[in-house]
């Protein structure tokens, strides 16, 4: 079994599943204020609907960003110190990735760009494309992903169709398809995180890190003096 959780799309959202990605326990809050006071109650809850202890957890799967740093904060926080406590590993979920997920089963859409106002005048943006029903990133010529910041009123280098929040902000080509009200909640970070457990394994604690795309704006353990 896998537990799954979200706080970083301006919600605190909770999700069980089983291997198959069948999901037993699904709750979503929406709102960011108080999610440090809901998540762990929400847990339970969830364990208790399935009937089944943390001990009964695979991994536990989280959003890892990019996005609002305090909803990072919160769910990476809550992963490690679970995972420290139970010795579960953790698999981090791209919420870019998460977005363009949630197109693919919404719309059906099998290329599509995510973005995610980052405010600042930017956006959290990469480009995804369908492969054994799940998005996966694109891969540049120097073999990175696509994840990265751009300015608002940039322009995509396809006629793609852009999903997320960030979508108007970007300059578009002509009959370019937006839907700016896609909002993964944790069953789709699920999801992906059991695709991703299955296919290279989770991390320790210690690893189970953000990806924040601005500055530093993550410690790890040993730099906060935990580890």
């Amino acid at each position: 079994m896998f537990l799954a959780m979200d706080t970083v799309f301006e919600q605190c959202s909770i999700a069980i599943l089983d291997a198959n990605g069948q999901v037993l326990s699904s709750h979503t809050e929406q709102g960011k204020r108080e999610q440090t006071q809901h998540i762990l109650p929400m847990i339970d809850a969830a364990l208790s609907e399935a009937n089944l202890r943390l001990t009964d957890i695979k991994a536990l799967i989280f959003n890892r960003g990019p996005g609002a740093f305090s909803g990072i904060r919160i769910n990476t926080a809550v992963v490690q110190a679970l995972s420290v406590a139970h010795d579960i590993p953790c698999v981090g979920v791209s919420s870019l990735q998460a977005i363009a997920q949630c197109a693919y089963q919404r719309y059906g859409l099998t290329q599509v760009y995510s973005a995610l106002d980052a405010l600042m005048q930017q956006v959290y943006f990469g480009q995804y494309a369908l492969i054994d029903h799940i998005m996966q990133p694109v891969v540049q010529e120097n073999g990175e992903d696509t994840e990265r910041l751009l300015d608002y009123d940039s322009q995509t280098a396809a006629n793609l169709p852009i999903a997320g929040n960030g979508a108007p902000l970007l300059k578009m080509h002509d009959e370019q398809i937006l839907h700016e009200e896609v909002w993964p909640d944790a069953v789709v970070i699920g999801q992906l995180g059991i695709a991703q457990f299955i296919q290279t394994g989770g991390s320790d604690a210690a690893n189970a890190l953000p990806k924040y795309l601005r500055n530093q704006a993550w410690k790890t353990l040993k730099e906060q003096g935990k580890a």
